[in-house]
């Protein structure tokens, strides 16, 4: 049955899978309170993952954890996009119905149902570990930045787990040679020192926290400049990997992504109205919800601040009269910087 899996997967476009038991992601729970010892003052944070290190708790039933890989270095990245927005966000896999890799990640959960299988998945934010069940099945290996790898994707990479009620395993031997020990790139690279040594991060301080949690206040933000023109997201610790060189072949259009690309600028989103933002941003982006649309202004806002022309100043004045409180605050701020008052 494993074999028959991991085939299934495959004609469906996965580029592996592995399998392995729930048990197995048991030690997870102690790479979450190391990470906590390490990168204290997380705990509410890294708390919440535990569940995915004890499954027989929140899963009793549950006796294998299945782990797909789904590649998407075969998009093509607007230019205009890439530095601004996350690209593991622009081509979300997890977002939209109507996309080819949701559609196969249905199809692979009734393809496993119809084995009689009882089936669990999240395709949201995992129903386990992703990176440490990945690892344990041998599909890839864990890099110093923390991302996962494959030899031929990099880290460019969305990661799926299903959990099955039958015992099942099928481990793959680790291509890919460990990180050289006198390697920093990826450290060296992350602008805020969020990861400031080998396998730890500090989420309180990653830029792709930092764009879109509720309480991050960029104009008294001490990372304020740290983030650059980033408004979504981060690469900087990928983009500077030696294992990621050459892995993007750019040869498909994800599906919607053009058409985002020519409607987004710095300057368009500060312009946008409410409605406007939530039709094109709030159900891809969606770690920036419905009721926070306000916060991808405020954001382009801080990279044109960052990243400044004088171009920005008729933009910068007019979201002095936006409708949202934080961002004609945000806007005054930019205003003054630029001495646009």
């Amino acid at each position: 049955m494993e074999e028959a899996i991991a085939k299934k997967a495959k004609e469906l476009g996965y580029e592996s899978c592995g399998i392995i038991g729930t048990g197995e992601v048991l030690d997870f729970a102690d790479k979450l309170r190391e990470r906590i010892e390490k990168a204290p003052g997380n705990d509410g944070m890294y708390n919440r993952f535990f569940d995915y290190a004890n499954l027989h708790e929140v899963y009793p039933w549950a006796k294998s954890v299945i782990v797909c890989i789904v590649k998407y270095v075969q998009y093509i990245i607007p230019g205009n996009l890439d530095g601004l927005i996350g690209k593991n966000y622009l081509v979300d896999v997890r977002s939209g119905e109507k996309g080819r890799e949701y559609k196969a990640s249905a199809q692979f959960e009734n393809y496993l149902k119809s084995l009689g299988l009882k089936v669990e998945t999240q395709r949201l934010f995992g129903a386990s570990s992703l990176r440490w069940g990945a690892h344990k099945a041998g599909l890839g290996i864990i890099r110093k930045n923390n991302f996962f790898y494959t030899t031929d994707s990099g880290s460019w990479l969305h990661l799926e787990v299903f959990l099955t009620d039958r015992e099942m395993e099928l481990k793959r031997e680790p291509l890919g040679e460990p990180c050289p020990p006198d390697c920093g790139l990826c450290i060296a690279a992350c602008p805020t020192k969020s990861l400031s040594e080998p396998y730890v991060m500090n989420p309180a301080t990653c830029i792709s926290a930092l764009t879109v949690r509720p309480d991050t206040d960029l104009a008294t933000s001490p990372h304020r400049e740290e983030l650059g023109k980033w408004i979504y997201g981060c690469d900087a610790c990928q983009d500077a990997c030696p294992h990621n060189l050459n892995k993007w072949r750019q040869t498909e259009v994800f599906p919607g992504l053009a058409e985002l690309a020519s409607a987004v600028t710095l300057e368009s989103i500060v312009r946008m109205d409410d409605g406007r933002l939530i039709e094109l941003l709030a159900d891809k982006f969606f770690y920036i919800d419905r009721e926070r649309i306000w916060r991808w202004k405020v954001n382009a806002l801080n990279a044109m601040l960052n990243d400044y022309n004088v171009g920005y100043a008729d933009t910068i004045k007019a979201a002095m009269g936006d409708p949202n409180e934080e961002v004609r605050s945000m806007a005054k701020f930019v205003a003054q910087q630029k001495a646009l008052l």
